[in-house]
């Protein structure tokens, strides 16, 4: 399984056409090509389909974009995490904005990768939410207010009390658990915003995935990641 360091860089390819197939492969080899030249960890999560053909093509990380809370059996159109596993997968969202999930299954599927040895990403929407979560211990949690993803307007300038808010609450709660953020995070400033308010890393997805030149935006990301941890 390849290695997930610190800060981190997860870029979400939903279902969006330009990052399917072959174009999911594509970009995560834009990905791994940027990643290597800035020695900044940048991870992908691709449909479940493209998860074996990514996994095989590049040495970045891959992440499933949820799993279930279940063991193998009767569960007909379920994600079973030793599938995802076995596809190649390092990690995976769970309870992202647009697969929410109730509280008694996120501690469930944060359980399920924790036995197959997944990375798990608590997807969040406010600091109380998160503190829950860590409450659960997963890896880590990305906070991401509903709002603002995909409007271009980064969390960590829109709300960065939202962002700083988090990262107290959840080092209280539990303090081994990452904190990502999420939400309108589409430049290296807004990377660079996220790292100094204490966060470990990004969660985006459109901001790469729907850009013209997807690898100077890539590049531009890894550059503010870069700049902010010059300045600590």
């Amino acid at each position: 399984m390849i290695k997930v360091e610190l800060p981190l860089i997860l870029i979400n390819f939903k279902a969006y056409i330009e990052a399917y197939g072959s174009k999911a492969v594509e970009l995560a080899k834009k990905a791994e090509k940027v990643a290597k030249e800035y020695g900044v960890c940048i991870a992908v999560a691709p449909q479940y389909v493209d998860i074996p053909k990514v996994a095989a093509e590049v040495e970045v990380p891959v992440f499933a974009q949820h799993i279930d809370p279940i063991g193998g059996g009767a569960w007909t159109g379920h994600v079973l995490a030793e599938a995802v596993k076995e596809a190649g997968a390092s990690g995976t969202l769970i309870n992202h904005s647009e697969r929410r999930l109730l509280l008694a299954d996120i501690e469930g599927a944060v359980a399920r990768a924790r036995e197959v040895g997944l990375f798990s990403v608590v997807c969040t929407n406010n600091p109380k939410v998160s503190a829950a979560a860590a409450a659960i211990d997963p890896w880590a949690i990305a906070v991401e207010p509903p709002e603002l993803i995909g409007h271009g307007v980064a969390v960590s300038k829109a709300k960065p009390e939202v962002v700083s808010g988090t990262v107290d609450l959840v080092r209280k709660i539990n303090s081994n658990v990452i904190v990502l953020c999420g939400a309108g995070i589409v430049e290296g400033q807004d990377v660079h915003a996220a790292l100094k308010l204490g966060t470990q890393g990004v969660l985006l997805a459109s901001g790469v995935v729907k850009a013209k030149d997807q690898e100077a935006v890539l590049r531009d990301l890894a550059q503010g990641a870069l700049n902010a941890l010059e300045k600590r």
